[in-house]
């Protein structure tokens, strides 16, 4: 498994509080919202935040593009590596 995906099922877990689920029972490529792990708009915001302070991403206001970065643990830990990567201005 991908480290920066436990990294970031981990990160999920203890920013939510979701005690009575492990990062093995967190699918990687399901939806982090409604139907998928279930999270709703303040777990976005909280998560949010979470992945700024933690990676130093920039995240934009929210828009579409942005809740596809959001999508999945697979579809965030690439929008952290394609920001990790991009030039500084």
């Amino acid at each position: 498994m991908n480290p920066l995906n436990l990294e970031i099922k981990q990160m999920i877990i203890d920013t939510l509080n979701l005690e009575d689920i492990s990062s093995d029972e967190i699918d990687s490529e399901a939806p982090l919202f409604g139907d998928g792990l279930g999270l709703d708009s303040i777990d976005a915001l909280e998560l949010g935040l979470a992945v700024k302070n933690r990676y130093g991403v920039v995240l934009s206001a929210e828009s579409e593009e942005m809740r596809q970065h959001f999508y999945s643990v697979a579809s965030l830990a690439a929008f952290i590596t394609a920001q990790r990567s991009a030039p500084r201005a």
